[in-house]
């Protein structure tokens, strides 16, 4: 039985995330998906579509999709949905986990690593974060759960742009881009976001890509104090907004959110041995602080490229494909964390360099 893909919905109160589950739900789709619910959730799916009476905890829909809401915890969904699979009682091609509105999603993405029995049954698909353009600046000022969010995301859809300014959308993008340049924002209408999106986008998958928005590396140092050419050049057109200047601590501040992110590049190779020491420290002492971290590394010994990733204090990696002739082989990383202590690891990672 091949690797049941997995995708991890989380988001702010109010993001769209059951419509988003509704459409999951009842569409016609064609695909088989079993959503398990946290049912402490806030805003459970509506009674209109699950007959929650039955105090049966899977759901089968009309479309083929299963509802089932998390009892225990989920390692135990996961096996129990898996096992009525395997002796053919339900059928399902993929999960998705809806973790309640002001949920970290680190542990329940560490579950698929943790435990070897669903590691051999499940693969983790991506973490997905719906963001409410109306009240997102207010949310990522006040609440640590929903920056937590956006630093763990895969991929960030924007819901209720139409009702905000486009200055305001704007400034919304800018900040999530500090804070995750890995994840690509997209601006959905309550829930009418394809399939295609949602599904499959191999966000854990040790793959030699790093997504990481363009600009965002350009600008080496990322300060927002400095202003040396291309910043200007870079951000101007969002610098200038009226927003900026009347929502003081909304927008202007963004870099004082906690959860941020940086870049680490060298074309210089790294020295194995000392790298393994070096991230097994650093993981040691800030793993429940850093979020997301990714990287595509040249080391010495090999001629292929080494990719590597980890959530909180697991990582793991893997040999990607060889080198092209002529491809800088330039090593790059980003950290997704709170109050990540910078330059502890840019001068760390310096001296591991051969």
């Amino acid at each position: 039985m091949s690797l049941i893909p997995a995708t991890i919905l989380t988001g702010f109160l109010g993001s769209g995330k059951t419509t988003l589950l509704k459409r999951v739900l009842s569409e016609a789709h064609g695909q088989k998906i079993a959503v398990i619910e946290n049912e402490f959730g806030e805003e459970n799916i509506d009674s209109d579509i699950l007959v929650t009476e039955s105090k049966e905890q899977i759901i089968q829909m009309s479309n083929g999709c299963i509802c089932c809401t998390i009892r225990e915890d989920l390692r135990s969904t996961l096996q129990d949905l898996a096992q009525k699979k395997r002796k053919g009682e339900i059928d399902f091609d993929r999960v998705v986990i809806e973790t309640t509105g002001l949920a970290d999603p680190g542990p329940v993405a560490q579950t698929f690593f943790m435990d070897d029995e669903i590691a051999e049954t499940y693969l983790l698909d991506s973490i997905l974060t719906l963001v409410d353009a109306k009240h997102a600046a207010q949310q990522l000022n006040d609440r640590q759960e929903a920056r937590r969010q956006v630093g763990f995301a895969d991929q960030i859809f924007i819901s209720k742009t139409d009702l905000v300014a486009q200055d305001e959308t704007d400034a919304l993008i800018h900040r999530l881009k500090h804070m995750n340049p890995r994840a690509p924002h997209k601006a959905v209408h309550f829930g009418e976001v394809a399939i295609k999106d949602v599904f499959d986008l191999r966000g854990f998958n040790l793959n030699a890509k790093l997504d990481i928005d363009p600009d965002f590396l350009k600008d080496d140092h990322h300060d927002h104090g400095h202003d040396h050419h291309d910043h200007d050049h870079e951000h101007g057109e969002h610098c200038d907004h009226p927003s900026h200047a009347h929502e003081g601590h909304g927008h202007h501040h963004h870099h004082d959110d906690d959860v941020k992110s940086f870049v680490f590049k060298s074309d210089r190779a790294f020295d194995p041995a000392r790298l393994e020491d070096f991230l097994g420290a650093i993981v040691n002492i800030y793993g429940p602080r850093m979020l997301r971290y990714k990287g595509v590394l040249n080391m010495k010994g090999t001629e292929r490229k080494v990719i590597f990733q980890g959530v909180h204090q697991l990582m793991g990696s893997d040999l990607g494909p060889q080198w092209a002739e002529g491809e800088a082989r330039t090593s790059k990383m980003v950290f997704i964390g709170i109050d990540l202590p910078k330059d502890i690891f840019l001068q760390g990672l310096e001296q591991c360099l051969i």
